[in-house]
């Protein structure tokens, strides 16, 4: 990031009023006031629950210079559209109608959320989501049918296995606009996408899932476990030299 747009973020928010307004606990979240700068992002702040994965991160985009809010959750990570504002102000009295109800959300799963497009199709009451195992091949089961996520594009995430040591994931999405269910795995966090799960309706997913699923599965815990073997023999081998 340019210093010349770090140092005009540090003096709209050196003294926002409304950043020593934010309670240091809220609705399970634990408010982290460290900055933080990356490439082209600068953090203001972040809300998050470590025991569930997820945050919430209130920051300022070089790129659009425009302040933005942006969702962690297990490794997902995405800017919530509805918050991009180009000045402070606005994105302030955003945050003020809408952050708490944002994390109450996120604390306790509400029906609300969801398109009626998700609704009529059932992805809910899917007798197979109900029966999903809650450990797969080291995967444990972080997101279900019965709670998909809202995420950006007309997409809810349906289904994620994830192992967080390794940092990677299975995903299963729903998109309402193209009434379709797609599949992306993470591996270190670098996604990796095949079509194998893309399905229009929920018994041709069925299908795919109960052939597909555990090879996909023992897939990426090979890659990853051979990426990490790999990173380890790297470093030992810089160390010895």
């Amino acid at each position: 990031m340019k210093d010349e747009t770090i140092e005009k973020v540090r003096a709209e928010t050196e003294h926002w009023g409304y950043m020593d307004q934010l309670p240091e606990e809220w609705h399970g979240f634990h408010l982290d006031r460290t900055v933080s700068v990356g490439k082209d992002t600068y953090d203001l702040c972040r809300y998050e629950n470590k025991d569930r994965h997820t945050s919430v991160i209130l920051y300022f985009h070089e790129e659009t210079h425009e302040y933005k809010l942006r969702l962690k959750i297990g490794l997902i990570e995405f800017c919530r559209i509805e918050y991009i504002t180009a000045g402070l102000e606005s994105f302030e009295h955003l945050l003020r109608k809408q952050l708490e109800s944002l994390l109450m959300d996120m604390e306790t799963f509400n029906p609300k959320t969801l398109s009626s497009i998700v609704s009529d199709k059932k992805i809910t009451e899917w007798a197979l989501g109900r029966e999903l195992p809650e450990e797969l091949e080291g995967f444990s089961l972080f997101i279900r049918p019965a709670q998909p996520v809202k995420i950006n594009n007309g997409s809810y995430i349906v289904v994620d296995y994830v192992d967080f040591s390794l940092e990677s994931s299975f995903t299963l999405y729903y998109n309402i606009y193209r009434d379709e269910f797609f599949a992306e795995a993470r591996i270190w966090n670098i996604p990796d996408v095949n079509y194998d799960f893309d399905s229009n309706e929920l018994p041709e997913l069925e299908e795919k899932l109960h052939q597909r699923l555990l090879p996909r599965l023992q897939e990426i815990r090979k890659r990853a476990e051979t990426e990490a073997a790999n990173k380890k023999e790297a470093v030992k081998g810089k160390s010895e030299s």
